[in-house]
């Protein structure tokens, strides 16, 4: 049987706006983060948390364009993404039922994602 692609999201998450939200509301990290996600989080220096955030943002923003809803039809907390053991970002929970691939990269400005889901 073929894989079919079911859908492609890109997102990208400026790592300043993410720095000035924990400043200002640092309850958005447990909005975004599942519990797994922030104990990743916890273990990072302040520098790397701000990148480490705003990846998983632009992460689960990415899902939610390539599941053709957005955020608010699927919750930040339905998805999580880890780490494979390369360290490699993994989606570890979502409402798909095949194969989701992430890649995410960071500037010294972006967190950019992008996400392909598979059937």
């Amino acid at each position: 049987m073929e894989a079919v692609i079911k859908g492609i999201g890109i997102d990208a998450t400026e790592l300043e706006r993410v720095a000035k939200i924990i400043e200002r509301r640092p309850h958005f990290i447990e909005r975004i983060l599942t519990p797994a996600e922030q104990t990743l989080f916890a273990s990072h220096s302040s520098h790397r948390q701000v990148e480490f955030l705003a990846g998983r943002y632009a992460c689960k923003e990415a899902f939610s364009k390539a599941w053709g809803t957005g955020i608010g039809k699927v919750s930040f907390q339905d998805l999580e993404i880890l780490r494979d053991e390369s360290g490699a970002p993994i989606f570890t929970k979502s409402p798909h039922h095949g194969n989701v691939f992430v890649s995410l990269t960071h500037t010294d400005e972006l967190a950019i994602a992008q996400v392909v889901l598979e059937e």
